[in-house]
């Protein structure tokens, strides 16, 4: 672990779903959100507005997202949602994670490496998650709150693509001269991980993972 004073080795940068994570976070937890809120269930039919305005492509990933958590989860108050992001996040770590993400990550914590959780996810838990896992740093997708009230619709950019890219040329001001590993399992997270010294990408299928490992990638199967 990185001792206090003591100069990063080198930056460690981790998605979260499918790469650390064996599966999606974000509508596990909408539905342990749904079934411990079951007067919310009402709401579900609602959701085809949003599902149609994304497939016909008025609405973009993260205005989806947002929609979704307005809908269902709309004026819920700050104590009810920090409630269940707590016990979804102490449930995750570890048990939603691969066992060799967990030893990877805490193998990067060990050798004094600046580790950080970059995820498209909310931060209704991603930071519990964090915390969790103790990286050094979170950056994900900000929900906004109407005072100690969820509105759900995204308070900033979602954290994929190309926002992805700006938040490593951050780190790289913030953290000038370190070379950069990132962990990702997605062609959206080639994105960034295409300008980092060192990439890994995640359970790719043999034809990604040929193509890929001719760039330099390394491709690990995690299980």
């Amino acid at each position: 672990m990185q001792s206090p004073g003591e100069a990063p080795r080198r930056l460690a940068l981790f998605d979260l779903d499918g790469t650390l994570t064996r599966h999606d976070t974000f509508f596990p937890f909408l539905l342990g959100l749904l079934l411990r809120q079951p007067a919310r269930w009402i709401r579900t039919p609602l959701l085809l507005g949003p599902v149609v305005g994304y497939l016909t492509g008025r609405l973009d990933r993260g205005a989806f997202k947002g929609a979704v958590l307005h809908t269902l989860f709309g004026g819920l108050p700050r104590v009810t949602i920090e409630r269940w992001g707590t016990a979804f996040a102490t449930a995750a770590v570890p048990g939603r994670l691969f066992a060799e993400a967990l030893q990877t990550l805490q193998g990067h914590l060990s050798a004094g490496d600046h580790v950080v959780l970059l995820s498209a996810s909310p931060d209704l838990y991603v930071p519990l998650i964090a915390r969790q896992l103790r990286t050094h740093e979170v950056h994900c997708t900000e929900v906004r709150w109407q005072g100690d009230r969820l509105d759900g619709r995204l308070a900033g950019p979602n954290r994929r693509d190309e926002e992805k890219a700006r938040v490593l040329e951050a780190l790289r001001a913030a953290h000038p001269g370190l070379s950069v590993i990132a962990y990702g399992n997605s062609p959206a997270d080639l994105i960034h991980m295409r300008r980092c010294e060192q990439a890994v990408y995640v359970n790719a299928s043999p034809q990604l993972a040929a193509e890929l490992s001719s760039e330099g990638f390394r491709c690990v199967n995690w299980r």
